[in-house]
Parts: C-alpha cells; structure tokens; sequence
C-alpha cells in the first residue's frame, strides 16, 4: 500500500470520528477536556466559534457526532446492549450553563464598514450564523424576519420545555450586539423588491415553512379540530393556543410529531397517542426522542395507515386506520401491504399532522434568475450555496429541504465564504484552508500531558424533572442538566481520539514492544500487499472499510506497520513501550476557518483571524 500521508488535514481529522461526523466540525474532545478541567468558558468558546448556539444545540442538536463515537464499537455491551457514546450534546450544555459572563470573548463590532450591504430573509440559525461571521469583516447586515424575535424555528417551534426562551435570547442576542440590523415583523413578500432595494447580496435562510397536509375524507368537516403540527407548534410558542382536547391523536414518526404529542401532554391531553405508518425503527425521530416520549406516558402505535377522519355534526371524532405490514417485493425494495384486518377507529378530539414539512417560496418571482427543481428546491451549489441567480444564495432548510439546526449552522459559515468572495470579486470555490496543529504530548517517558486512562463507566444519565411536576407547565424545562461531578465523570469517558498515534520508521527497531502491549490489537508489522489482502492479515482483521489503516514503510527488514484506526483507544501504551520514541502520543487540532481574508489574491483588509484566546487545555507542555 502507499504509505499514509498524515500531513494531509483530512486524514488525522477523520479519526476523530464525532468531529469528522459534525456538519460544523466542533473540536469535540478538545472541549471535552476542558469541561474535564473545570474550565468552562474556554470549553463554551470553542463550541461558540464552531456551532455558534452551544446552549441551544446543547438541549435539541440531533447529535450526528455520537452515533460515530469511538466508545461504541470499543468495548462490549451488557445483556446484548449496545454499549452508548459519550453524552458529547449534555456535555456542550455543561459548558453553556456553568460559563462565566463571556461577552468581552466575542468579536467587537467592525469600527470601519466596508461598504457592502448583506440583506437575510429570515432570523433562523443558518442567517445568523452567516451574519455573525460577516458583520465583523465590516459588513452592513440586514435580517428580515415576520416575527417580531429573531431565531427562526429555534424560537417558534421548539418547546419551551425542551429549550426555555432565555437560552435563546442570550445566544441569539450575541449575534445582533454584532451591529446587526434586526427587522422583526417585516415579511419579505418580493425577492425582486429586495433585490430592488440595491442590497450586493441576499441570503435565503427562511426554512422549510409549510408543514404537509393529509388529504383523506373528513379533513375538510373536521378542520377546526384537525391541526398542521409545525403551525400548532408555533401558534403554542407564541401563547395563541394554551389547550387541547382530552383525546390526541399525534399523526407522524418524526421529532416535530415528538414534540407535538409531549407539547399536547402538557396541554390537557390525558390520553395522547403517535399512531405512525412505519415501524418504531424506522421513524424518524431521534432515539432520545422517542425515549422522552415514552417517559411521559405517550404510547407509540407502529404499522397504522391512516385512511379517513371520522366527524359527527362538525365535530371530529376519530380516526380510520388500517393496519400494514412491511415486506420486501422481488428487488428487495421495502413496502407497506395491508394485513387484512379490520379498520379501527381512534377515537380523539384532536388529530395533529406531523408528517413532513416542505419549502415554500412564493415570494421569488420566478423571473428573478432563481431557477427551481421539479420538486421546488431552488437550484443551489452545494459547495457555495450560490443560486442561479448570483446575488442570491440560500442556507438550511431553504437550501435543501427539512434537516436539522448543526446543518443550517453549518450552511451559514459556507454561505458566509461565499457572500465574502462574491462581494470582493473573488472565486467562490476559493475556500480558506483550516488551521491544523499536530503537536506532541510527551511530558516524560511515561506521562503524557493528557488523562490517557481508560474509564470503564457506562454513560451517565441526565437527571429528568419529575414527570408529575413536568407536565403541569409547557415552559419548566424537563432535563436539568448535569453537576459539575456528573459532567466530569461524563467527561472522563472520552477517548481523546484527537491525540494521535504518530510513527516514525526511521527510529524503529521492529521489537513488536508496542504489539505485544497494544490491548486492541490495532498494530501489525507484515509483509505488504493491497489493501483488501492487508486487511486480513492484521492481528485483529479490520472489518469497517470507511476508517483507514495507518501504513508505514521504510522498516530495515522492507515490512510494514499497519495500524488499524478505527479501534484504537489512543491510550498511549505503544508510546509508553516503545524503547527508541518511535511512537509519539501527538494532539491534532483541526479548526475550519470562516469567512475572512485570508485568501485574498490581491491586497487584504487589515483584519487578523477571529481570536478568540482559548487558552491550552492540555497545560504548559502542549504549548
């Protein structure tokens, strides 16, 4: 095999598997550790620079990162159970609630505008996360919104029981005390009347609106009582609606029905059910999420279709389902076939449809140069986020359709790039290369500058409210967090997969110290050979094709090593064992860069890279 170039960004940063899978790319074990130490601010800076909303993202992300986590294909489950990652969105929140006052961190205002004019439709994460990253460079930044408060979904459609309003409005008010001009109450009704108003460039983050309807027989007799989930949810935010009936039917598998039905719990819906056409494992939903649910008493009924909505006088009374089953046709493709069973009928008073959302753009008049997909996504380069039309780039759910907030956070740092390029001339897929560190650990011959021991605790649970208490108030919020002990415990379970295993061939002796120690038999020394034959002769043959091996060669007797990443504990024994230093223990630091002008080709705006001083969390010898 060649020989593994680790001086290419990409391959040290795909290692550590929870950075690698987060859209924004927070330095997940870095802030870890400094949570670990007790240092909070510094913790909640790294994430604020990289995701923008540790707080809020500490309560809702839908946590990509964790499936990834290295603990969960480490070690071995109990009773069958899979063993859980490390709780990397808890831990954000730790870091989020226990920071001091960290407003003198921020980026000041810009004291010299630069003369171009950024308009944004639309308060969500993905435009201010955008805007934070321009208004610095000297920007006048503009945001529309129809509500009177910035934060988009964030504010309207997440419970306050999951995410209260004070979280919100601290985080959000950082980016407005930016020198940005918020338009509360102001809907956009014309793309070309913005485009009008002589703006250099206008930034689409006004989400996925429009929830989708259920056309069945009944909707129309029924409506007063039949609700579009995402319109509910935003009518209950906003204190238009403070009750329910008795009887809810919650129609949907995803997190808006999940909220739906524990937001109807807490509004007089004693007997609250989520009746979902697929099974419980193919719903949509977060896992936590459904687990919440479930907590609260909401039973989930799987394998239901939902076929008309019963009404008498008016008034709704239930709902008509038939019963399915899921079979693979001859190409194996799944579908949905009827049992044959008798329809039943939920009885309810309420029915809220929480089956999807869709985008919802009739405000671009369609001779503005933004074309459209068949499905009515606007055409957009999933690079730049530019659209057809030049001036007009697009972010988050608007972009692509319904996802989550971390990619809308991560559409507005790509967004801000491009507007950054595109308004100083310059080549939009000309992206600012990351700042990459890879530095050494050693403090002695067997002590390393980080905690390198492995803790065998199983994940820690983050203590609930009491659901008696829970459910009598929409705004108490449900999770209380963790203490400091539960977070440092938590904190302790983390691999540091971020600190390397580094290998110099010229300084080894091939004395196989460091594969007699290894405890997951990641290091091999073999003859060489192609990939897929190399795979299966390492000591533990490595299965996962989408993690790389670690080659060296240049041995004295022509092998090569063979490092397996994908199960390596980053423990620091074969570094601890090897008698010549031939394996270092070295901290890689990876931070993707944001709009600045550091890739100007001709002469840069005197602005140095957003320092934001997050002190060393490894000590004195890392610097």
């Amino acid at each position: 095999m060649k020989p593994t170039d680790i001086a290419t960004p990409n391959y040290f940063h795909k290692v550590v598997d929870c950075q690698w899978a987060c859209p924004a790319h927070t330095p997940v074990p870095e802030y870890i550790r400094l949570i670990a130490a007790g240092r909070y601010s510094d913790a909640y800076m790294i994430n604020w620079q990289s995701n923008v909303f540790p707080g809020i993202l500490g309560r809702t992300c839908d946590r990509p990162c964790e499936p990834a986590c290295r603990r969960g294909r480490v070690e071995e489950g109990e009773d069958g159970v899979k063993p859980e990652p490390v709780a990397i969105c808890r831990l954000k929140r730790v870091a989020a609630d226990k920071k001091d006052d960290i407003r003198h961190r921020l980026p000041k205002r810009a004291t010299r505008k630069n003369g171009k004019r950024i308009a944004f439709v639309g308060a969500g994460p993905a435009s201010l996360t955008a805007a934070r990253d321009l208004a610095p460079l000297g920007y006048q930044c503009t945001i529309y919104d129809s509500d009177a408060q910035a934060g988009g979904m964030i504010r309207s459609q997440i419970p306050k029981f999951r995410l209260p309003e004070t979280v919100i409005d601290e985080e959000v008010g950082y980016i407005l005390d930016m020198g940005i001009e918020f338009r509360g109450g102001a809907r956009v009704d014309s793309l070309a009347g913005l485009l009008n108003e002589g703006y250099d460039a206008v930034m689409v983050g006004s989400g996925a609106p429009r929830g989708r309807n259920l056309d069945l027989p009944g909707r129309r007799e029924a409506a007063k009582n039949i609700h579009i989930g995402i319109d509910w949810l935003s009518s209950v935010s906003f204190g238009h609606i403070d009750k329910i009936g008795k009887r809810v039917i919650v129609l949907g598998g995803g997190n808006t029905a999940m909220d739906c039905c524990r937001s109807s719990r807490r509004l007089g819906g004693d007997d609250v059910k989520v009746i979902v056409r697929s099974g419980f494992d193919e719903m949509k939903a977060s896992p936590w999420e459904k687990e919440d649910a479930m907590h609260e008493g909401i039973p989930i009924i799987n394998y239901h279709v939902p076929k008309a909505f019963t009404h008498e006088d008016g008034r709704l009374t239930g709902v008509v389902f038939e019963k399915v089953a899921a079979t693979r046709d001859e190409q194996g493709r799944r579908q949905l076939v009827p049992t044959g069973e008798p329809e039943i009928n939920f009885a309810c008073d309420d029915v809220l449809i929480a089956v999807g959302q869709e985008n919802a753009f009739p405000w671009i008049e369609r001779d503005t140069g933004v074309l459209f997909d068949k499905y009515g996504l606007p055409i957009v380069d999933k690079a730049t986020l530019q659209s057809t039309q030049p001036k007009v780039f697009f972010g988050g759910d608007a972009a692509f359709g319904p996802k989550n907030i971390i990619w809308a956070v991560a559409h507005g740092h790509d967004a801000a790039i491009s507007i950054d390029n595109f308004c100083q001339g310059e080549d939009l897929f000309k992206r600012p290369p990351p700042l990459v560190n890879l530095m050494s650990q050693k403090m002695g011959i067997h002590e390393w500058s980080y905690d390198n021991a492995i803790s065998n605790d199983q994940r820690y649970k983050v203590p609930l409210k009491d659901v008696s208490i829970a459910l009598k108030n929409i705004k108490v919020e449900v999770e209380l967090g963790f203490d400091a002990a539960q977070a440092f415990a938590e904190a302790q379970r983390c691999l540091n997969c971020d600190v390397q295993t580094v290998f110099a061939p010229k300084l080894c002796i091939e004395c196989d110290a460091c594969v007699d120690i290894c405890p997951m038999d990641c290091i091999t020394f073999t003859a060489d050979g192609d990939e897929t034959d190399l795979r299966t002769r390492l000591n533990a043959p490595s299965r996962n094709l989408t993690q790389d091996l670690y080659v060296a060669n240049g041995l004295k007797t022509g092998r090569i090593m063979a490092k397996d990443e994908d199960v390596c504990l980053h423990c620091g024994l074969c570094a601890e064992r090897c008698p010549t230093g031939a394996w270092d223990m070295q901290k890689f630091y990876l931070d993707l860069s944001h709009a600045d002008h550091r890739c100007r080709s001709g002469p840069a705006v005197s602005r140095p890279r957003r320092a934001i001083q997050l002190g060393n969390p490894m000590g004195d010898a890392a610097e």
